[in-house]
């Protein structure tokens, strides 16, 4: 009981001293807003083309919510030393850093929900596979968040943690089979693409959405799943390391 009430409450001050923040409401939609103009007016593309569109908007907005924030957050706590009186709450390393990425997490889903209720006013959105969507969103969120964790941890600054992130994230956006083939891509770059978490999602999201994936859905939640253990364990065998002595 002691585990839950910590955990709670470290999700519930996260909640109020960074994700509920104006700013960060206001990132969380206009962000999204952004994106899905810019490669509107980059492709030319009609109202007919959002379904094609929707699942790279989705993923980038969940990709760069996460990260972006839990990047600042647990850098900015590490620093100000309060991540060491978190230490002393009555729960285990694992539980206390599931709680500091749950509100991430949570941030991430609604991130992606943005998009998916502008797209609803524009498109029909009856034939989508929500059932293969909805796993894939959250699965997209967790593993971007524990990326966004495992930078966070390898470094000392805030601003070596937007730097770090975005060598991460940028690649992402191209190789990720996002906005075009993984196919079309020279044969040299094909196995960077496969391993990066984001595949595996976006395969999802194009499947769910267009009903166009290149992989079973099995192998694409396994293997995400898969990737988010690693990043996880990365990230604590990191702070055992530097952060706790």
């Amino acid at each position: 009981m002691k585990q839950w009430i910590a955990f709670c409450s470290i999700l519930g001050k996260d909640t109020r001293s960074y994700y509920l923040k104006p700013p960060n409401i206001s990132w969380g939609i206009v962000f999204p807003l952004a994106w899905t103009s810019m490669f509107f007016i980059r492709s030319g593309a009609g109202l007919e083309d959002i379904m094609s569109l929707l699942p790279g908007v989705v993923a980038v907005s969940v990709l760069f919510g996460t990260t972006s924030l839990l990047a600042v957050t647990v850098t900015f706590e590490k620093k100000g030393r309060s991540f060491e009186r978190l230490l002393l709450a009555p729960i285990s390393l694992e539980l206390l850093m599931l709680a500091k990425t749950s509100g991430a997490i949570l941030f991430g889903i609604v991130n992606a929900a943005v998009p998916i209720i502008m797209a609803a006013f524009l498109a029909d959105l009856s034939q989508v596979q929500w059932g293969l969507a909805v796993p894939a969103i959250v699965l997209i969120a967790v593993a971007s968040t524990f990326l966004g964790l495992f930078i966070a941890v390898s470094v000392s600054e805030v601003f070596e943690a937007q730097t770090f992130s975005n060598f991460f994230r940028f690649p992402m956006i191209f190789l990720c089979g996002l906005f075009f083939p993984i196919a079309n891509l020279p044969v040299f770059l094909r196995p960077l693409s496969y391993a990066l978490p984001l595949t595996y999602g976006a395969d999802l999201l194009h499947g769910a959405f267009e009903g166009a994936m290149t992989m079973a859905p099995v192998l694409n939640f396994v293997l995400l799943g898969l990737f988010c253990l690693v990043l996880f364990g990365l990230s604590l065998h990191n702070i055992r390391r530097k952060w706790i002595v």
